[in-house]
């Protein structure tokens, strides 16, 4: 299951701890990504935060990854379950 994953920082809670715990990311990343549950990592320019794309085995998984995440607390996230659009049956058209 794919997942679409856009968190943004919450500004107004801007402090020491905020940032470290932003700086805590790519470590976080990197052993998600060697396993395949991360399979896109970008930055959304223009906004603290960035957009992932999680291949996972079901929801609970996605859950845990991302209440593990350390921007967790200090972020909102919004979810997006993602659909393989070269899997689909082609119907010609008119039909």
């Amino acid at each position: 299951m794919k997942f679409l994953v856009v968190w943004k920082m919450e500004i107004s809670r801007l402090s020491a701890e905020m940032m470290k715990t932003v700086l805590r990311m790519p470590e976080y990343a990197k052993p998600l990504e060697d396993s395949g549950k991360v399979i896109g990592r970008y930055h959304i320019v223009g906004y603290h935060g960035g957009a992932w794309i999680f291949d996972v085995e079901s929801n609970d998984e996605l859950e845990m990854l991302l209440a593990q995440a350390p921007v967790y607390n200090f972020s909102h996230f919004e979810v997006y379950p993602l659909a393989d659009m070269t899997s689909l049956p082609v119907v010609p058209p008119g039909q």
